[in-house]
């Protein structure tokens, strides 16, 4: 408790400047905040302090029965939903408020990490401001910060009818097959709410996302004729698949770029034979024989639906043009849909920024999608407007460097906390679905 206690010290000053159009409710709810920010940091390192890597279950179930306890205690109804054994996810926590006044909303994150047990990136750290840890920024800091602008708004009994559903997944870093199901539950909790907002790592103190980049992949299979080195480019014996291959790759490099499209071939195998399987390949051939097959894995980003669509016609063109003697087909996996950026989008954005400026925070703006990957958001996008990046401030996730800076984590609660009271007091109304 001692080192919490110095920390808070520390902490003692914030970004905030004079706040401003704060009303009487608000202010008790951000006092709500303060008093509770020692066992916001207790409870996170906790959390840090349990490996919940995707493929182990037990610790994500185990992170997962930590939060199930905290939002039982701040008064909402909880439920684990298990995906079935063949699945090998340990399910999600949903935990719920009822309510039939303002904005309803969905609140997202997600229990696991990319840290398996056997990485050597294990325990909570920190140093003056910073602290570092597997899962502290991306995300179990933004499920903290979350619960605890949550629980801030109850205490001071500004939410008592307001709906409210938390999603928290236990495989957003590698989501289960088949989505219909492991997706089934977030989408039906967005068919009955307003809003999504979700609470992935913040891309800077003062950016929010109203987009994310969607994600698919793609793998091109190349055969050509084997034969003696000698005769390659003659007729009777062509370009062989690995010329085919570059050729293909060449074309996408030069006939596909366009903003927030990109197109990563990851993995390239070819020879006499080869194959390729999800992070590996083998090929075996000699120098002097021309190649009978080329295999190449790759992913596809994209910021809408259209534009995903269209860069699959092209590529698809470009694979069907065959150097001689070749052949060549692309296939296609969808992955994570996109979270295009839409009207309804800017305007969560604009009250976000407004609170932020009422609190002397200073402006919210959007942040680019070309520097943000996919996340859960995207699986709703299509049903109710959303914003991300509502989580922690901080940097290198995925990383052994995976860290947050501790001096804004109060400033975010309290802004977040805002936020949520003030789209629970917009009048209610039909959800709105975005054109796709």
């Amino acid at each position: 408790m001692k080192r919490y206690l110095i920390l808070i010290g520390f902490l003692a000053f914030t970004f905030s400047g004079t706040a401003q159009n704060i009303s009487k409710k608000e202010k008790q709810i951000l006092s709500f905040v303060e008093k509770n920010h020692t066992e916001f940091l207790k409870l996170l390192e906790q959390t840090v302090n349990i490996n919940s890597g995707t493929n182990n279950l037990a610790g994500v179930r185990e992170v997962g029965k930590i939060m199930d306890d905290a939002f039982k205690g701040i008064g909402f109804e909880t439920r684990w939903i298990d995906m079935p054994e063949e699945m090998k996810r340990a399910g999600h926590l949903f935990a719920e408020h009822k309510g039939k006044k303002g904005k309803r909303l969905l609140m997202i994150g997600h229990l696991d990490t990319v840290f398996e047990p056997d990485s050597q990136f294990k325990e909570w750290k920190f140093q003056d401001s910073i602290a570092s840890g597997p899962g502290v920024n991306d995300m179990k800091g933004g499920n903290v910060l979350m619960l605890f602008a949550l629980k801030a708004l109850m205490q001071a009994h500004a939410i008592d009818d307001a709906q409210i559903i938390v999603a928290l997944h236990g495989d957003e870093e590698s989501s289960g097959n088949p989505k219909s199901i492991s997706r089934k539950d977030i989408i039906d909790a967005a068919m009955r709410s307003d809003y999504a907002l979700a609470f992935e790592t913040a891309t800077g103190f003062n950016y929010g996302t109203v987009a994310r980049r969607g994600s698919s992949g793609w793998t091109l299979t190349v055969t050509g004729k084997r034969a003696h080195s000698s005769g390659i480019f003659s007729p009777s014996v062509g370009a062989g698949a690995i010329y085919e291959a570059s050729r293909i790759l060449q074309e996408f490099y030069t006939q596909l770029p366009e903003q927030y499209l990109t197109f990563n071939p990851g993995m390239i195998v070819g020879g006499s034979t080869a194959e390729i399987s999800p992070n590996e390949g083998k090929a075996s051939g000699k120098s002097n024989v021309v190649a009978e097959t080329a295999i190449v894995q790759g992913d596809l980003r994209f910021i809408s639906e259209a534009q995903k669509i269209n860069a699959r016609k092209k590529m698809e063109a470009i694979v069907a043009r065959h150097l001689p003697q070749t052949d060549a087909t692309i296939t296609f996996e969808d992955g994570i849909p996109a979270m295009p950026p839409t009207e309804g989008n800017y305007k969560l954005l604009a009250t976000l920024s407004k609170a932020s400026v009422d609190m002397g925070l200073g402006e919210v703006k959007p942040w680019d999608p070309g520097l943000r990957g996919a996340g859960d958001i995207s699986y709703v996008a299509s049903y109710l407007s959303g914003i991300d990046g509502l989580g922690v401030n901080g940097g290198g996730a995925h990383s052994l460097t995976e860290s947050i800076d501790l001096r804004t984590l109060k400033d975010l609660t309290k802004r977040t906390a805002l936020y949520i009271y003030r789209l629970t007091q917009e009048k209610n109304m039909e959800v709105q679905v975005p054109a796709k």
